[in-house]
């Protein structure tokens, strides 16, 4: 009898894993410029997990002056923070800064699809 208990809860836990919902993946696009007259590097972190893009021990890099898209993939209703900072001067952030450490108003956003506005980081 406890076989038969042993296969028919296999079977149930089995069937719960299939049917379980997945986090729904969304994406959003980060539009950055760079105002400063310094490059600069830039993370975006979750606050709702532990995970960074780009990732691996890399960041995104801005010349000075320069605009780029940031797509990243993310999951459906994710907030998730800007951190910037010159390129060898931790010191000099924005957002969240360096490592995802400072507080900010401004610097996050709801992944829910489409793109940020244009995010201006200047002296």
């Amino acid at each position: 009898m406890s076989i038969f208990f042993a296969r028919r809860a296999a079977a149930a836990l089995s069937l719960a894993v299939l049917i379980a919902p997945a986090a729904h993946a969304g994406d959003v696009t980060f539009q950055i410029r760079n105002n400063h007259p310094n490059a600069m590097r830039v993370e975006l972190y979750s606050q709702d997990r532990d995970y960074v893009w780009p990732g691996d021990g890399k960041d995104f890099y801005l010349d000075d002056g320069e605009t780029k898209q940031l797509p990243i993939s993310c999951n459906e209703g994710e907030k998730i923070c800007y951190g910037a900072w010159v390129d060898g001067d931790e010191s000099t952030y924005w957002g969240v800064g360096p490592n995802n450490q400072e507080p900010c108003d401004d610097c996050c956003y709801t992944c829910s699809g489409g793109q940020t506005e244009e995010i201006d980081l200047e002296e």
